[in-house]
Formats: C-alpha cells, structure tokens, sequence
C-alpha cells in the first residue's frame, strides 16, 4: 500500500477549514489532479455521503466515487473509494495551531500499475505524487488565506 502524508498551516479556524474540505465542490479548487467533484445525491453531508469525481493522473482520467466513513466536525473527515480503478483512503485531521488549523492530508492508495513495470514504478509515482499534495496544500492555504470570502 502506497502512503502519503503532508501537513499545512492554515490561518482559519479549525470548522471554517473542515466546511471547506468536506465541500465536494470545492475539490477542484484546491486538488489540480482533481477535474470534477460532486456530491452524489441530496440531503447533508455526514458518514455516508457520496462523492462522484474524476480525476487526471499521468495524462490519463479515472472516474470514481467515494463515501464518507469518518465526519467529525471540525477534527477529522475520512473517505474511501468505493467505485472506480483507483482505490484510497484519504484522512483529512484538523488541529488547531496557533491562530489557525493544522491540516494532515493522508491517502493510502492501492499501487495501481501493476506487473513488473509497474512495481518498479510505482516508487516513482508515489514521490510525484507526494510533491503533487505538496502543492495542493499550498494552494488550499492560498485559496483559504487570500479568498476568505469567496467560499
């Protein structure tokens, strides 16, 4: 199982962050692998809402659906593939630091590439993806810091 893990500082409070995160819409924004997001179906978001998306990974699109497991406002927001070729795990934990919140993004991922290319690979993929989350989360700190009142 492949695992990232980065952190940021984000100066909002701990909810403002986690309203922003749980927001599906609000996927494209900040995560440039992501194309679309979208809530899959009505009602409040919580443990069982579902997630439609797609995301473009190495020139290639992946269609996929993820669900809620964990919605514990404003500290941790879990969700796991449930439909697609991708299957993850990603962790949201939010802490309060200082006048602003601690944001931990973690994915555990099933290495996809599969055969010998693939296992030789797959390293590869998941240093580049660790510097793709890396810049998400810098762009979530802008868009968060700079747009306060843009979401």
């Amino acid at each position: 199982m492949a695992v990232v893990e980065e952190s940021t500082v984000v100066h909002r409070a701990p909810q403002e962050v986690f309203d922003f995160l749980a927001r599906p819409a609000n996927l494209p924004v900040w995560d440039n692998s992501i194309v679309d997001a979208a809530q899959d179906g009505d009602g409040p978001l919580g443990v069982g809402t579902r997630v439609r998306g797609t995301s473009k990974i190495l020139g290639r699109r992946f269609d996929w659906v993820t669900e809620y497991t964990e919605y514990d406002p404003p500290r941790r927001l879990v969700s796991r593939s449930v439909e697609g070729r991708l299957h993850f795990t990603v962790t949201n934990t939010l802490e309060r630091e200082g006048d602003g919140t601690r944001v931990t993004w973690r994915v555990d991922a099933t290495p996809g590439l599969g055969g010998v290319f693939g296992r030789l690979a797959d390293p590869l993929v998941e240093k580049a993806h660790a510097r793709t989350v890396r810049g998400n989360l810098e762009t979530l700190t802008e868009v968060l810091t700079e747009h306060q009142d843009a979401y």
